[in-house]
């Protein structure tokens, strides 16, 4: 599972319409006992899988190394062993995705002919070569259908600075939401993303960016990638010329002195000089796609997904192997695939067809994913029907307590009402997991529903579960090893993902969309 890094914030929101909003009365699913397909998901077999998967041959499975080419080379093995083709048409299991590594840039900014040097005083994760007289101040920087601070306002070929926050009526109501709750523009998760997105869309070239309140995180971050000698990957097909700068406090006021108390818009006639250098390396990376094609509804799609890459060696040379972080969904996949594979061979099939997503670089950015659904999605979006994601399913948090035998449930309910109570019914009917909403909660600080590859389905309102056992404390470190899974949960928490996707595979109508955003 991704860490909240400055790389996912400021990943471009958008927020398609691609699945049907009404649908007729759902009827009950064939009757047909799925039972025995489950119960070939055993704890021996993942058990099996996983001290290959998450083994130090492999190296950790960073994106684009030679360990992440052998995971890889092992589930396209191990989807062959099953007979279980590639979903691409040319028979390729792996869907090729482009990568460019920028490499913590250095430089600096001058100011009225004061310098200002990256990593103190401002942070940037890409090049900035820009020279003007003048800035222009657009506020907060929101954009919305019913309010805009790009109202009248040429920022074309312009730099832009903008504010954290948001604006405020006469009441003392947020103009967004129009009561005393903030809107997705106070997110961390998501407010940068939305501002960089409003001034890139309005044409302007760079956006300086103004957040007391999270730049010591976006500082740390950048420290740690320039200590760590790391680069910020992205898609290839995603790289833009465009730049987002974040300002600290003696930047600002070199700028616009008083923003904290100005909201209207203006041109600010200073000079201004960006010499902030970067060097791009291209790398390659895979996605690995099966399908079992359904039997009456093949061009309707159930996506079960997992990220098979980690984070690799650290620095003093220790591998972090991953066997929860998302070994467990890696081999949770394959174990699905074998349950499924058997109904069909016995003539009992799902109606719609089943992808196995296994997507690269979920530690970089939700890289894999993202490639999926915004640049090549194999299978039109508008025919896919849910993605159950499996992201960490064979620990136990131990800040949890209770039952053992429990699950993190994420986004069930986000999209689709149905989706939820069918996930409920289904848990009631086979496997009795306590299934706990923690983290499903909006005011959640983890923000965990943005965190794992679901998200970039979610956003193209793609019904989603996420399936998610917390974090430990060996959450991304060497400690997350095979011997301390706990394989009788893995079993439990990969069978009860098989009688969901089962349920809604088998139902004679898809899954209705009540709440599309």
């Amino acid at each position: 599972m991704k860490r909240t890094l400055f790389g996912l914030a400021i990943l471009l929101v958008s927020c398609n319409s691609s699945q049907p909003t009404v649908s007729e009365n759902s009827t009950e699913t064939k009757a047909l006992d799925p039972v025995p397909y489950a119960n070939t998901i055993t704890e021996q077999d993942l058990k099996t899988h996983l001290y290959t998967y998450a083994s130090d041959e492999f190296e950790g499975r960073e994106t684009g190394t030679p360990g992440q080419k052998k995971a890889i080379a092992y589930l396209k093995a191990a989807y062959e062993e099953l007979g279980i083709p590639a979903a691409k048409k040319d028979g390729d299991y792996f869907q090729k995705v482009p990568l460019a590594v920028s490499k913590v840039p250095e430089g600096s900014i001058t100011i009225e002919g004061k310098t200002y040097t990256i990593g103190t005083d401002f942070v940037s994760m890409a090049k900035a070569i820009y020279n003007s007289d003048e800035i222009v101040y657009a506020g907060y920087g929101i954009q919305t259908e019913n309010y805009s601070d790009y109202n009248g306002l040429d920022v074309t070929g312009k730099l832009v600075l903008v504010k954290s926050g948001e604006p405020k009526n006469s009441e003392g109501n947020y103009i967004i939401s129009g009561n005393q709750e903030t809107s997705t523009w106070s997110n961390m998760s998501e407010s940068i993303g939305l501002r960089s997105k409003a001034a890139f869309d309005n044409g302007a070239v760079g956006l300086l960016y103004y957040d007391p309140v999270n730049y010591p995180r976006f500082k740390q971050y950048y420290t740690y990638m320039k200590t760590n000698n790391s680069g910020k990957m992205e898609l290839k097909a995603a790289v833009k010329e465009n730049f987002l700068v974040l300002l600290n406090d003696d930047m600002v006021k070199a700028i616009l002195p008083n923003i904290g108390t100005i909201d209207q818009t203006q041109t600010i006639k200073k000079s201004i000089a960006l010499d902030v250098k970067s060097t791009d390396d291209t790398i390659d990376s895979e996605n690995v796609v099966a399908i079992l094609k359904g039997r009456t509804k093949p061009n309707e799609y159930v996506v079960l997904s997992s990220h098979l890459d980690h984070i690799g060696v650290s620095a003093d040379g220790q591998i972090n192997n991953g066997a929860d972080d998302d070994g467990s969904g890696s081999v949770a996949l394959l174990e699905l695939a074998q349950a499924f594979k058997k109904a069909k061979d016995e003539g009992h099939g799902p109606e719609r067809s089943i992808v196995f997503l296994h997507v690269t670089g979920e530690e970089k950015g939700l890289l894999g994913s993202k490639y999926y659904t915004d640049f090549d999605p194999i299978f039109p979006l508008n025919q896919t029907v849910v993605d159950l994601n499996i992201d960490m399913i064979g620990r136990i948090d131990p800040k949890r307590e209770g039952n053992r035998n429990y699950i993190y449930l994420i986004g069930s309910d986000k999209l689709s009402t149905e989706l939820h109570e069918l996930s409920e019914n289904i848990n009631e009917k086979y496997m009795q997991i306590e299934l706990d909403y923690t983290y499903n909660d909006e005011n959640d600080p983890n923000r965990f529903y943005y965190r794992s590859d679901h998200y970039n389905f979610a956003k193209n309102n793609i019904p989603i579960i996420f399936y998610f056992n917390g974090t430990h404390e060996d959450y991304h470190k060497p400690g997350d090893t095979p011997d301390k899974i706990n394989y009788d949960l893995l079993r439990n928490r990969t069978q009860l993902v098989f009688y969901t996707a089962w349920e809604i595979a088998n139902k004679p109508n898809r899954l209705v969309v009540d709440k599309a955003e």
